[in-house]
Parts: structure tokens; sequence; C-alpha cells
């Protein structure tokens, strides 16, 4: 009998955070009887170990391209996996022809984590590194459109995130931003320093857009929500300069 996926979820964990010789422990634990879930986990093997050769690389991809001709889970990964040797691994990166492989992983399986987590991985491809769209405002567009695609909430605040920060990156105006950055924001789970750089941005960016109020809830939203950050002093400053207060009217 196949062991559960959930059996194999500490091998891929493990296998993701670099940790080998863990990931290894907790494959011969789980002890999987189906060929296709040792092959997969012995190309992942490959691919975290280095030092990685591109007969190795040419290895794994064979492996995934073979794995990822079903239609379960295990085969949605493979897909993934083999888009992300082509994007990363190779010494060459091929970014349309990995932009092809998360196409079809999400037509393929469009329910699957992979298939999402391929999407955000497609966004970041139409962003930055695919030749077409040329034109910034339409490569933003563009990975907008990716987002329908998405349901899992995690995953949607990063491609907003990735999104508003292109936005800004290439001088759009800065209400094709925002909403994107907003909309990440309201998922939340954002830890340390990302989030609370997130809070200010938002609040300085609103600033600058013209919507006051916005922007001084946010910075407001700043020092009651991290009141031990070392800008907490820029922050307070920036609230008189528009004429507020460090805190809501009627906040405690």
């Amino acid at each position: 009998m196949p062991v559960r996926a959930a059996d194999l979820a500490e091998v891929w964990a493990d296998i993701a955070d670099t940790r080998i010789v863990e990931a290894q422990a907790a494959f011969k634990a789980a002890a999987p009887a189906d060929p296709r879930e040792r092959a997969l986990a012995g190309a992942l093997f490959v691919l975290a170990r280095p030092p990685l050769t591109e007969a190795g690389i040419a290895t794994v991809a064979t492996t995934c391209t073979e794995l990822a001709r079903g239609d379960d889970e295990l085969a949605a990964l493979a897909l993934y996996l083999s888009a992300r040797v082509v994007q990363v691994h190779r010494l060459s990166p091929d970014y349309p022809q990995a932009a092809s492989l998360y196409r079809e992983l999400a037509r393929r399986h469009p329910q699957s984590h992979w298939a999402q987590l391929g999407l955000v991985k497609l966004g970041l491809l139409t962003l930055h590194a695919l030749p077409e769209p040329a034109d910034a405002a339409a490569r933003v567009a563009a990975a907008g459109t990716l987002l329908t695609g998405i349901t899992e909430p995690a995953l949607q605040r990063d491609l907003h995130l990735q999104i508003g920060a292109a936005a800004v990156l290439s001088g759009l105006p800065v209400d094709t931003a925002l909403p994107h950055l907003i909309a990440a924001d309201m998922v939340g789970g954002l830890l340390g320093l990302v989030g609370e750089d997130l809070v200010i941005q938002i609040g300085e960016l609103s600033l600058r857009a013209g919507h006051r109020e916005q922007g001084i809830a946010y910075l407001q939203r700043f020092l009651r929500d991290f009141p031990t950050n070392t800008r907490r002093y820029n922050i307070e400053q920036r609230l008189a300069e528009v004429g507020a207060s460090r805190a809501p009217e009627g906040a405690p």
C-alpha cells in the first residue's frame, strides 16, 4: 500500500529547508513502497545536495517529466519541479520554457498547492524575466490576471506583494501599487521586518498619492503595533509634518 502523502510531508519540508540528513532519516522512517514516491524523493535529494552537476540536472529533469504524466498530487509536484529545474537549476535558465510549464501545471492541476505556488513563480517571471510584455504597466497587469487562479490566501498575499513592489520599482503611478500592497496586508501573516516595512510603505505611498486619512491611519497603526521599532521617531515626525497626532482621536 503506498504511503500517504501526509507521511512524506516531513520529508518534503526538510528538503525544502535543505535539512538533507533529517530528510533522509524521515524518508527512511516513512519507507514509501510506491516507486513513484521513491523516485521523486530521489530527484529532490539530487537537487538539494551540492554539487549539482549537469548530468544530475538531466537525470532529475527526466525523472520529473516521467512522474508528471500522472494526474495526482505527486504528478503536480513533479511538474512543478520540472519548471523549477528549467528556471533555477540549469546553468542557462530558460524562463519562457519555465513559464510554459507553470501554465501547463495550472491548467492540469488548478486546485493543487503546487499549481498555485507555480502561479506565484510565473508572476515573478512575468514581472522581471520574460521578454514579453516589455512595458512595465503591461507586465504588472499580466501578473495581476494570475491572481484569479490562486485560492490559497498566503499565496495570493505573496503575489500581491510582488506585484505591488514591481509597480513601485518601475515608477508606475502609486495607485497602481497600493491596491496590491493593501491586499497583501489584509491577508496578514508577514513576519518581522517585512510586515513592518509594508505598513510604513502603504502609509507613505498613501500620503504621496493624496490619500491623507489612509496614510495617517497606517502610520498610526505602525506606532501602535510596533512600539519598540527604532523607526518610531521618524514616523512620529512624519505624522507631525502632515498635521496628525501619533494616535487616532479617542484612542486609549
